[in-house]
């Protein structure tokens, strides 16, 4: 049989400032990492992709570790 797959890493990714006004990219990146509002929390897997997302609007949100 394989082995159990590791649990994956988590990070907890809160929005703490408006995505209104700001490029369509970073916009578009905030609702792709799941976040509706203002002080919307989601926690998400630690992966290269979702690094990558979270490093462009990292002026946007503020990132803690599970």
């Amino acid at each position: 049989m394989a082995k159990a797959k590791a649990k994956q890493k988590q990070l907890k990714v809160k929005l703490v400032k408006s995505a209104h006004g700001r490029l369509a990219a970073h916009r578009a990146t905030v609702s792709g990492l799941g976040l509706r509002r203002m002080h919307h929390e989601v926690t998400v897997a630690d992966t290269p992709e979702v690094r990558g997302m979270i490093n462009s609007i990292s002026y946007l949100i503020k990132v803690e570790e599970v």
